[in-house]
């Protein structure tokens, strides 16, 4: 008998100026209480670390796209090529794969039951859970490139073009992890 499997799907990252884009893919578990939880962005970030704790018993992988390679091949292309990262981080070949994915994602094309669903973090309890884990995975990795690069504040903004990132960037140039395809008004 072949396995099935649910696997639901998020990204964050893909709109600010520093930093990689992260995406979570989390098998649905046979037994699981899907309530009390919203998209990422609708939570606090203490709430995100609290179901963060909790979802980290689930199969889940994540994977990061780099900025330079963000800037070498756009933004849909790294957001497709982390949600292969992701898929091939799970080991689930050799069994029948439903692929639920936020907004605009899309899995490589040699996945075919993939469904992408409009605000799927808000109506499908199972993205919900990846964007948290990527939310919170890619909060986590721009704080500690606070350390490397306080002079930009990315424990605060986390790389989104706050007027205070544009500002340090007006300062202190680009860093090694902005996106230069992002930032081209700033230098």
């Amino acid at each position: 008998m072949v396995k099935q499997y649910t696997v639901g799907i998020d990204e964050v990252g893909r709109g600010p100026l520093a930093g990689p884009i992260t995406v979570a893919a989390v098998i649905k578990p046979k037994r699981f209480i899907w309530k009390n939880f919203k998209d990422s962005k609708k939570l606090s970030p203490e709430k995100r670390e609290e179901f963060f704790l909790r979802f980290k018993k689930i199969p889940h992988a994540v994977a990061s796209v780099s900025p330079a390679i963000i800037d070498k091949i756009g933004m849909s292309a790294s957001a497709r090529l982390a949600v292969g990262r992701c898929l091939k981080k799970l080991k689930i070949e050799n069994c029948k794969l439903k692929i639920l994915l936020d907004g605009s994602l899309y899995a490589p094309k040699t996945y075919k039951n993939q469904e992408t669903i409009i605000k799927g973090d808000e109506k499908i309890p199972l993205i919900a859970v990846a964007s948290i884990i990527a939310k919170v995975r890619r909060d986590a990795h721009m704080t500690r490139m606070h350390k490397k690069f306080p002079q930009y504040g990315f424990a605060i903004h986390k790389g989104y073009g706050t007027k205070t990132h544009q500002e340090a960037i007006k300062i202190h140039g680009l860093s090694k992890i902005h996106r230069r395809s992002f930032c081209r008004k700033f230098i």
